[in-house]
């Protein structure tokens, strides 16, 4: 049977709909209207008739929407999408002012002092809010309560269904009957009201000449972006901007090419991706690979690995005057994908630098030049926060208050960089940052799975020298790991750890092998095997008798995660993970 494009693509929408009919967030979230609007719309975009589709997947979407208030109730970035198809006005979208490019570089809510995610999403966004395209009138009269013209819009611009998690700590987001409860409500409602009576004058003669102006520097920004990362960005959202632009311009020609680098067809149909995460997963698959201690036998593949990362390495910093457009170096740094993507991380960098340096496989390859690794460990140190943590993309430039205007109800921190000299100095303050931010229960959130930052943390403690008699943070963080350790020897943990801020355990205290793999690597260097050795023994069993007859571990949950609520499917965790976390333990 030969799939085609359409049927690939429903094929993913129905193998994860949910039971009431509608979409989550992620594969694992229940129903929101945000990705229950947008499925349905793909679904009939896709050719899917009114009550078509498997399993009447099409009345079934649309019996959720309706029956949850209709997309009136869909969150602020899903307004933009449904009014760029015609079918929500752009009345009731919150403003995007492209005018902000103009502030001062030294106020707080410039956006070159953001969180890089944050103006590289709302840039395109603002463009597009310029730009009203044609009516979709179907869907207009299946999506909505009442009649289209009857609507208020500027009424339902602060609407959220309250089937919306809150999510959003940081701008106080609660969920009562759908509204938005104070200080979040009254900070960003006097903005946008501030905003919209400027609005009417800023397109009109002369102010729109300002305007005009607005929406070129947003282009600029916007291009410059595509070309530093080869086309690939952060998003998806540039590429609809550009062909707004210019359907037949160069730019978005040049983005077609980058097609492949997104979708693929998996067992569940067709998939979509943001980037890539190939020097990430290949940083990781070498640490587990180098721990089992078979150079001999995997020599080869160690040195393909090693070749794919010597590559993948950042060789020079942006193009131009990179400064100007608020930017940091990112010269010898490590990108989540390849080196053609540009962006660097700082937690990449750092995990690609560990089999780099390791001894054990300096006869696998070649050995990278000094100067390489320097200009790693400079980006590292360049990233360091006061308090001792590193900023994951660029440094941190703005006051946490401004956190509070963040105008997404369904990510947090995404408007300020999250903090995550001498060598010396660096290390000290970031056993510091590690120790401080400790709970008082061992625990530690900082917006990851709490078993995955409970591995790292322990590692990065022991690899400075500290151990569980001199520091307790290690001994904390061990006294939290027996504590959240099951019956069955094994650990697993919700995503909803992740929008809560605290440690919940999977429904049926579950296990989840990578997190029961993440959990047997930190008790390992806590030195727990000196101490009392029999968790780590169930672990190791568990993991053991869990493995399939070819080698391959099953596929779980989701355990990667994004501003708290964007699950992330790392498919090759499942096996990195339980084999590092085995061969640690025969070692």
């Amino acid at each position: 049977m030969v799939w085609t494009t359409e049927f690939q693509a429903s094929h993913y929408l129905y193998c994860h709909q949910n039971e009431d009919g509608g979409w989550g967030f992620h594969i694992e979230g229940h129903s929101t209207m945000f990705c229950t609007t947008f499925s349905y719309i793909c679904m009939r975009i896709l050719g899917v008739g009114l009550d078509g589709g498997k399993d009447n997947a099409s009345a079934r979407g649309r019996k959720w929407i309706r029956d949850h208030g209709g997309v009136t109730f869909i969150p602020s970035w899903g307004n933009i999408w449904p009014s760029i198809l015609g079918l929500f006005d752009w009345s009731g979208c919150n403003p995007m002012p492209q005018e902000f490019w103009f502030f001062p570089s030294f106020l707080p809510m410039h956006p070159g002092r953001m969180f890089c995610y944050c103006p590289l999403v709302y840039m395109p966004m603002s463009y597009l809010y310029n730009e009203i395209k044609p009516v979709i009138l179907e869907l207009k009269q299946e999506l909505f309560l009442q009649p289209y013209n009857e609507i208020n819009w500027k009424k339902v611009r602060h609407l959220c269904a309250k089937n919306l998690i809150g999510l959003n700590m940081a701008s106080l987001v609660i969920q009562l009957g759908g509204s938005l409860s104070p200080p979040f409500s009254n900070t960003r409602s006097d903005v946008d009201s501030l905003y919209i009576c400027i609005e009417p004058l800023l397109t009109r003669w002369p102010f729109n000449k300002l305007r005009q102006k607005a929406l070129e520097v947003t282009m600029k920004h916007i291009h410059y972006e595509d070309e530093n990362s080869r086309y690939i960005t952060i998003g998806f959202i540039e590429k609809l901007a550009c062909w707004v632009e210019n359907p037949n311009g160069d730019y978005f020609k040049k983005y077609l090419a980058r097609i492949p680098d997104y979708i693929w067809v998996a067992e569940d149909g067709m998939t979509m991706q943001t980037f890539g995460s190939q020097a990430w997963d290949t940083s990781f698959a070498l640490q587990a690979l180098i721990a089992c201690n078979m150079t001999n036998e995997i020599g080869s593949i160690l040195k393909k690995g090693h070749e794919f990362i010597k590559e993948s390495q950042v060789k020079e910093n942006l193009s131009g005057d990179f400064k100007s457009m608020f930017l940091h170096i990112s010269k010898g740094s490590w990108t989540f994908s390849d080196q053609d993507h540009g962006c660097k991380i700082s937690d990449g960098t750092a995990e690609v630098l560990s089999p780099l340096v390791n001894d054990a496989t300096r006869n696998c390859w070649c050995k990278m030049e000094s100067r390489q690794l320097f200009d790693a460990v400079n980006i590292l140190r360049s990233l360091q926060c006061k308090n001792g943590g590193l900023a994951i993309w660029e440094p941190t430039g703005a006051a946490k208050w401004l956190e509070l205007l963040n105008p997404i109800e369904f990510f947090a921190d995404v408007v300020l960089e999250r903090e995550t000299n001498e060598i010396n100095n660096f290390i000290t303050n970031a056993v510091r940052f590690i120790e401080d931010t400790q709970r008082p229960d061992g625990s530690r959130y900082l917006g990851i799975m709490f078993h995955l930052w409970r591995m790292v943390s322990l590692r990065g403690l022991a690899a400075a020298g500290k151990t569980y008699n001199n520091c307790l943070a290690i001994r904390r963080g061990v006294e939290f790991l027996h504590n959240s350790q099951g019956d069955d020897s094994g650990w697993g943990e919700s995503w909803l750890s992740n929008p809560k801020e605290k440690y919940i355990p999977l429904e049926g205290n579950r296990l989840n092998l990578v997190q029961t793999a993440w959990a047997l690597v930190g008790l390992l260097h806590s030195g727990q095997a000196k101490r009392d050795p029999t968790p780590l023994h169930k672990a190791e069993k568990l993991l053991i008798n869990s493995q399939m007859e070819d080698g391959d571990f099953p596929q779980q949950e989701v355990t990667g995660v994004f501003k708290k609520n964007g699950m992330l499917h790392y498919a090759d965790y499942r096996n990195i993970f339980p084999l590092w976390a085995l061969a640690e333990y025969v070692r």
